[in-house]
């Protein structure tokens, strides 16, 4: 409850909020009407008056009924987290894909919320965070479509969210395309996945100087990003670096960010970044896993980079087995990186298929492919040719067929 609490607070934070207490409630199920409970609720209303506060935000998705109620009692705004993680989407989202994702799970969440309150987005006072931390919080939960449509009602909310969902689908069609392409160049995709603030983009910018924002907060990024880098023996990949996951991560962002996380589910290999400097860094693994189980990848290769090393005591100390394939690394400081892009190149190539063939020398566009698209382990020059041993990805075994040595076990 306290690690939830901690990390709501560094969410309210990052959206621009100035938190001033927390309050918790124990209850064996939810109050029905204001979810706190009628006493816990009356409690509440005597700390905004003392506090002078403005936003009060809940841990938990809040009902419709719930938020109406509580809004009644408080002269403060009521938020729930998914409203909070939705507001740092708004102020995040770079491209017009991510645009598009934010306003259609910003539509869906406040729909069912129109309802009995007349115009919802009539409370909206705007996405502007320079008006000081002192008011910050007013404004979070309401950036981002509503500012432009104060007017709108229930049947024009649900016309605009069929036209998003139109419109991300064939966002979706593009990324597919562009997959295709992808794939017919038989260029591995590895995907950098991790609990939000782990520091993934540092990571990412490690390896790819892509320049790539990289903050001490969460959600920082959220457009996903692909870059083409070289990992040991000239061997190509891209990696693309997407946005972080988190507790209580609501089902309606899976759901509306489905185009962007299906470049995790067509990765080639995952590369998880951990916090191992954080007290629940463990936990929040487990909180990665279970989302990527929940995208039906949770078997993919994996390999774990153990970030922030540089924050540990005694890095030595570090256990390794805890993690698959698992490398101590320090983005910051860029150390363990060369290690990092073997273990990278050793878990691709287990995937790939062994081979064995022998390339004419006026065929030495064949080689090349070779060393950029897999991974050779012994290369030889004879009076023939040159003999490559090694593994392929199946989609190159068709250039390859022609040359092989064997074809009993090597599928060629």
């Amino acid at each position: 409850m306290q690690d939830s609490l901690s990390e709501l607070r560094t969410l309210a934070q990052t959206a621009g909020a100035e938190v001033v207490g927390t309050l918790v409630q124990r209850m064996r199920h939810p109050d029905v009407a204001t979810y706190i409970g009628k006493g816990r609720a009356q409690e509440l209303c005597d700390t905004e008056k003392q506090l002078q506060i403005d936003l009060v935000i809940f841990d938990d998705e809040l009902s419709p009924s719930q938020q109406r109620n509580l809004e009644k009692l408080l002269q403060s705004r009521v938020i729930d987290r998914t409203a909070l993680i939705l507001d740092i989407f708004a102020q995040h989202a770079r491209t017009r894909e991510g645009r598009l994702q934010v306003e259609l799970a910003q539509l869906e969440y406040r729909l069912p919320r129109l309802a009995g309150r007349g115009v919802e987005f009539s409370r909206q006072a705007g996405g502007s965070r320079s008006a000081g931390a002192g008011r910050a919080g007013g404004a979070i939960g309401v950036r981002g479509p509503g500012e432009t449509k104060l007017e709108m009602d229930r049947r024009r909310v649900r016309e605009r969210i069929a036209e998003l969902r139109d419109e991300i689908e064939a966002v979706r069609d593009q990324r597919k395309l562009h997959r295709m392409q992808r794939a017919a160049q038989a260029i591995p995709v590895v995907a950098i996945v991790g609990y939000t603030n782990t520091g993934k983009s540092t990571l990412f910018n490690a390896l790819t100087e892509a320049g790539v924002i990289a903050e001490d907060k969460l959600f920082a990024t959220l457009d996903p990003t692909t870059r083409h880098i070289l990992l040991p023996g000239n061997a190509e990949i891209l990696l693309t670096d997407t946005v972080g996951f988190i507790q209580k991560l609501p089902t309606k962002l899976v759901a509306a960010f489905r185009a962007t996380l299906e470049e995790v589910v067509d990765a080639d290999l995952l590369l998880e970044v951990v916090d191992v400097s954080h007290e629940n860094a463990i936990e929040q693994s487990e909180t990665v896993s279970d989302v990527l189980t929940s995208l039906e990848v949770g078997d993919k290769p994996r390999v774990t980079a153990l970030n922030k090393i540089d924050l540990l005591a005694d890095p030595s100390e570090l256990d390794t087995s805890l993690y698959p394939n698992a490398v101590p690394v320090s983005a910051l400081n860029k150390t363990g990186l060369d290690v990092l892009r073997e273990k990278i190149a050793e878990v691709l190539a287990a995937s790939m298929e062994p081979v064995e063939v022998m390339i004419p020398f006026n065929k030495g566009e064949l080689v090349e492919l070779f060393h950029r698209r897999g991974r050779v382990e012994l290369e030889e020059h004879r009076e023939e040719g040159t003999l490559l041993v090694g593994r392929l990805p199946r989609s190159l075994w068709g250039y390859y067929a022609g040359y092989a040595i064997s074809k009993g076990d090597h599928h060629l």
